[in-house]
C-alpha cells in the first residue's frame, strides 16, 4: 500500500479524543449501538470479510456494524470520530491487522480488551509484489520484497488476503467463533454450532474449487493487484498481478511487457479487474493483447455490483469466471 494512504498517527489521536468525548455523552440507552444495545453483544467489523464471519457465527446473538461501508476500498478507509467511538463502545472487534492502518492504531488506543485479530488466526505468506504469486524458483517471482506500502502498513510483505482462500478462512472462522465464545459464554454453545455449520460451508467451497480447477487447459492467470495469491496456491495456479498488494499501484512498462508475453507463453484468455478499484489498465492491458476482460472479486465488500449477495455467492461467481478463462474441462 502506498505512503499516501497511511493516516498520520496524530489525526489518528485526534479522532480517538473525539471519539472518546463523544462516547462520554452517549447513555447507556443509546440507541446507536453501544455494549449490550439489545441484549446482544456488540461486534464491530473492520471490513467485509469480518462482518460476515461476525453475523454467520453470532447469529442472533450479536449486534454487528463494520467500519467500511459498501463500496469503500478498505485500504483507503479514513475513520471519523464517530467510528473511533464505536470501536470504543463495542464488546468485541474483529479485524485484520496490517491492512488497515488507520483502524489498527484507533483499535489500539479504543481500550476494547476483547480484539480478534484475524492474522493471527492463520498463517500468512508472501506472495511477492509486482508478479503477484511466485512459485519457489520461478524466474518471474520476487518472493519476499515487499514494496515501501507494503512494510510501512505493517504488512511486512506478507498477504493479508486469507479470505479467498476457503481453508484459511475456516481456520480464522474457528477463531472468531472462540473469541465470540468466551465474550459471552451464554451463549457459547450457539457460537460453536454456528462456527461448525459455517466451516461445513467452506469446506464445501474448497471442495468445489478443487474439483473445479483441477483439470484446466492454462494454469495462468491476470489479475489488477495481486490479491489472490492463496487462492492460486491453494488451487495450483499461477497469479500474474499487474500491480501489487496494493491495488492502485501503477505498473511499470517492463512489467506490463512481461505480462503480454507471459499470456501469449501460457495461452491466457482473459485479463481480471475488479469492481472496487479502477479497471483502466486491465482494460488497457486486455486492449493491446487481444485478449477478454472479466471480474474477479476480492471481495473487500459487497456492492449492487458484486456477483452475488454474500461471500459463498461471490466465491462461487469467481470459481466459474476462473473456470472459463482457464479453460475447465
Amino acid at each position: 500500500m502506498n505512503v499516501r494512504r497511511l493516516i498520520p498517527t496524530a489525526t489518528i489521536a485526534g479522532a480517538v479524543a473525539l471519539g472518546l468525548v463523544a462516547l462520554s455523552a452517549c447513555s447507556s440507552s443509546d440507541a446507536s449501538g453501544g455494549a449490550g444495545s439489545d441484549g446482544k453483544l456488540a461486534v464491530t467489523a473492520s471490513f467485509y470479510p469480518m462482518q460476515y464471519l461476525a453475523q454467520q457465527i453470532g447469529g442472533d446473538h450479536v449486534d454487528v456494524t463494520t467500519l467500511t461501508k459498501p463500496g469503500v476500498e478498505p485500504h483507503d478507509l479514513e475513520l471519523k470520530p464517530r467510528q473511533t467511538a464505536q470501536l470504543g463502545e463495542a464488546d468485541v472487534i474483529v479485524y485484520l491487522k496490517g491492512i488497515q492502518p488507520a483502524v489498527d492504531e484507533a483499535i489500539a488506543q479504543s481500550g476494547v480488551e476483547n480484539t480478534v485479530d484475524a492474522a493471527s488466526l492463520t498463517k500468512l505468506e508472501k506472495h511477492g509484489t509486482e508478479v503477484g504469486h511466485a512459485h519457489e524458483g520461478d524466474e518471474h517471482g520476487h518472493e519476499g520484497e515487499a514494496d515501501s506500502g507494503d512494510e510501512a502498513s505493517g504488512l511486512n510483505g506478507a498477504d493479508p488476503h486469507i479470505w479467498l482462500d476457503p481453508v484459511k478462512y475456516a481456520e480464522v472462522a474457528k477463531g472468531v467463533g472462540a473469541s465470540l465464545s468466551e465474550a459471552d459464554p451464554d451463549h457459547a454453545a450457539t457460537y460453536k454450532k454456528n462456527t461448525a455449520a459455517l466451516v461445513k460451508k467452506l469446506d464445501a467451497l474448497n471442495s468445489e474449487f478443487r474439483q473445479g480447477l483441477a483439470d484446466t487447459g492454462t494454469k495462468t492467470f491476470i489479475t489488477t493487484h495481486a490479491a489472490f495469491g492463496y487462492l492460486a496456491e491453494r488451487y495450483g495456479l499461477e497469479q500474474e498481478a499487474i500491480a501489487g498488494i496494493d491495488p492502485e499501484a501503477e505498473p511499470s512498462p517492463a512489467r506490463v511487457k512481461e505480462l503480454e508475453t507471459i499470456a501469449k507463453r501460457d495461452k491466457v484468455s482473459t485479463v481480471f479487474f475488479e469492481t472496487l478499484a479502477s479497471d483502466k489498465t486491465a482494460k488497457t492491458l486486455a486492449g493491446d493483447s487481444g485478449l477478454k476482460t472479466d471480474v474477479l472479486d476480492p471481495l473487500e465488500g459487497i456492492t449492487d455490483k458484486s456477483k452475488g449477495d454474500d461471500y459463498l455467492q461471490v466465491m462461487r461467481s469467481n470459481l466459474t469466471a476462473l473456470q472459463k478463462a482457464l479453460g475447465a474441462k
